[in-house]
């Protein structure tokens, strides 16, 4: 399993249209100090028609186990750029999650205590398909991933006023890190 400190990619060994994938709770949030598992289910057309996303480590802001209404999935394909990398895609699921669900499907809205509960408790959950422990998913926390931190909150808020205003132009985005290395799976125990 090979990760950076923000995120990293699991593809499958017997499936291309399926990846896992790891994301850490946005600092300063809810979500901080928490570790998000979940799967990226590309469709045969990708890129060009976007993927979906669905959510595996209980969180306190998206259904479990349902596809995620985001304009970066495949419930607004109407907003999707081709051009749009899947970091891109996580990094926006990272800047989407302190931000209200609206009644967007797979959207939950649990009280603050609970999510920064659900945070501390998702270090401990490990992934019945592809064996992943969140514990020992990512590399420690650096000063670099504030950078991160601070460009999903900007690649969130940029996504959303463009659906919000209906705007068709494209959003400009930084690619200064580098494109998440692919692994195959490796089965340990949560430690």
């Amino acid at each position: 399993l090979v990760s950076v400190w923000t995120h990293i990619l699991l593809l499958l060994q017997d499936n291309l249209f399926e990846w896992h994938f790891t994301v850490r709770g946005p600092l300063d949030s809810d979500f901080d100090g928490g570790i998000y598992h979940g799967r990226i289910l590309f469709p045969p057309e990708y890129p060009m028609k976007p993927p979906n996303v669905v959510i595996l480590t209980p969180n306190g802001r998206f259904e479990l186990n349902k596809k995620i209404c985001l304009s970066i999935s495949g419930y607004h394909p109407e907003t999707w750029l081709p051009s749009w990398s899947i970091r891109t895609a996580l990094l926006a699921l990272i800047g989407f999650m302190p931000t209200a669900g609206a009644g967007a499907l797979g959207s939950l809205e649990y009280p603050v205590a609970e999510r920064k509960k659900l945070a501390k408790k998702s270090l401990e959950w490990k992934c019945k398909e592809c064996g992943a422990c969140m514990r020992n998913a990512l590399k420690p926390l650096t000063e670099d991933a504030k950078k991160s931190n601070e460009e999903a909150k900007a690649l969130a808020a940029k996504l959303s006023f463009k659906v919000n205003s209906g705007r068709s132009g494209g959003v400009a985005l930084s690619h200064s890190e580098p494109t998440p290395v692919l692994a195959q799976p490796v089965h340990q125990g949560c430690a």
